[in-house]
């Protein structure tokens, strides 16, 4: 099943570790904030994603189903 990243905008305070560990889909704004790709993480990053949504310091990074 094809899954997709998001952002919870009430936890992310802008460390930007996550652009660090998937710099393939997200960027960080001026102010640090992530700005993830949109559409489904394709098959290769998904290990990447994972990792990165487990190492959120303030669990903002989510994995949803791509179709909802």
């Amino acid at each position: 099943m094809k899954k997709r990243l998001t952002v919870d905008w009430t936890m992310c305070v802008a460390h930007g570790l996550c652009a660090e560990l998937v710099p393939e889909l997200i960027r960080l704004d001026d102010w640090g904030y992530p700005i993830v790709k949109p559409g489904p993480i394709p098959w290769n990053l998904e290990p990447h994603v994972k990792r990165a949504v487990d190492a959120c310091p303030t669990l903002a990074l989510l994995l949803q189903d791509a179709n909802g």
